[in-house]
Order: C-alpha cells, then sequence, then structure tokens
C-alpha cells in the first residue's frame, strides 16, 4: 500500500499537470457579440487581436478571477498568472522571454528526438561519438568546444539584434511586437495568417519546455532517452 506521503505527492503531482495542461486549452466558447463579422469568423481558437474581445472572458483557473494586468492581448494569454507576476514585470519582456525560450526548447526537443532515434549529421560523430545519451553527447559538445561557438555565435547575435529591438520595443521607439525579428522568409504570417501562427507557436514553445523539462529529468533518474 502507498505510504501516505507518496499519496499526498502524486495528488499534487496531478493538481500540477491539470493547472499546468489548462492554460494550453483555448477557451471553448468565445464571448457573444452582435457583429455580424465577429460571429462569421468567430475564433476557434484565442487569437492576437481577438483576444482583446476573448481573452476577457478566458480565466483558467475559474475559481479565481482573471488578473487585471492581462487584458487578452498577448498570444496565448488565458489569464493564467497564479504567483501575480504580470502585475510588476513588463508583459512585453516577459513575452519575449517566453517566446524566445519556446523557441529554443523546440530546437532542443527537435535535436533530442533526432539523437534518439540515431540519426547523425555527417561529420558529427567524429566530434560527439555515436552515443545517443543526451547527457555525454553534452559533455563532448563542451569539451570539443563545439557548445562554446553556439553560445559564442549566438549571444553575438543576441546583442547585436535582440538587445537592441528588445530595448526600442520597452522604451516605445518601435511598434515591435514580442518575438518579431522581421524573419519570414517563406511569408507563412502574411495577412491573417499571422495571429494563428503567433499562437501556434506560443503553445508549441509552452509545451517544448515542458516535454525538454521532463526528458532531460527522465533520462536522468532512470538512465534512458526518450526512445528508450
Amino acid at each position: 500500500a502507498l505510504q501516505p506521503p507518496t499519496v499526498m505527492l502524486r495528488t499534487l503531482a496531478l493538481f500540477a499537470v491539470a493547472a499546468t495542461a489548462s492554460a494550453f486549452t483555448p477557451s471553448s466558447l468565445p464571448l457573444r457579440t452582435t457583429t455580424r463579422g465577429a460571429v462569421a469568423h468567430g475564433p476557434s481558437m484565442q487569437l492576437y487581436k481577438d483576444g482583446s474581445l476573448q481573452g476577457k472572458g478566458v480565466s483558467c483557473i475559474p475559481i479565481f478571477p482573471r488578473p487585471d494586468s492581462l487584458d487578452g492581448t498577448f498570444p496565448g494569454d488565458q489569464g493564467f498568472d497564479p504567483f501575480g507576476f504580470s502585475s510588476w514585470c513588463d508583459m512585453k519582456f516577459v513575452a519575449e522571454a517566453e517566446i524566445k525560450h519556446g523557441r529554443l526548447a523546440m530546437l532542443a526537443f527537435a535535436g533530442i528526438m533526432v539523437e534518439s532515434a540515431g540519426i547523425s549529421f555527417p561529420g558529427a560523430t567524429k566530434v560527439l561519438g555515436d552515443s545517443k545519451d543526451i547527457f555525454e553527447i553534452h559533455n563532448k559538445a563542451v569539451a570539443s568546444g563545439s557548445m562554446g561557438q553556439i553560445l559564442l555565435w549566438v549571444g553575438l547575435v543576441e546583442m547585436v539584434a535582440g538587445v537592441p529591438a528588445m530595448n526600442q520595443m520597452l522604451s516605445g521607439e518601435s511598434n515591435r511586437i514580442p518575438g518579431d525579428f522581421g524573419f519570414d522568409p517563406l511569408g507563412l504570417g502574411k495577412g491573417d495568417k499571422m495571429a494563428r501562427k503567433q499562437l501556434a507557436e506560443i503553445k508549441n514553445g509552452r509545451l517544448a519546455m515542458l516535454a525538454v523539462s521532463g526528458i532531460v529529468h527522465h533520462t536522468l533518474i532512470t538512465g534512458k532517452g526518450p526512445l528508450g
């Protein structure tokens, strides 16, 4: 039989998962509106500009009111802020940080799954070996200097482009939205596609952050990768 502490930990974990998952679920019903256009083209998911209307009726934790500092205008805003960070943090900075971490997590998840499947770029095994263990690969990348090169070039791009763009946004010198670097060579965000793409990115980024965290801890505890 399970001991009481074990039962309590599993119960808390279940509630934590449920609360986290609710932050990613779109609202089931948009607010009722009197405009025919909004009814005809009502979003099935919370969209960027439609969020200013729809987001006001969304609260992912029903027993708590939506924070006043979250007005539903940011992509993925479901009113989830149990610790009140939005009341004292600049939400543009927070949104920028979340988007960047989500993008890195999506790249990390893809890389982990590719390595776990035994797929390597030509020449990579000469530097990193043929191991599928993510920690062993990381350590070899650090020892060989590969990780240092990544940090150097990514840090350089961030200092030259990322930090100035964010500072201008936070100071009001530009109309830049968080995470926007004007990089869209395929034109995927043109026209009315941008709102849905922004929402898809933030939700996939959040899921990727949870997935990478889970994979790392699973590997540390069991010694096995995501594919066994």
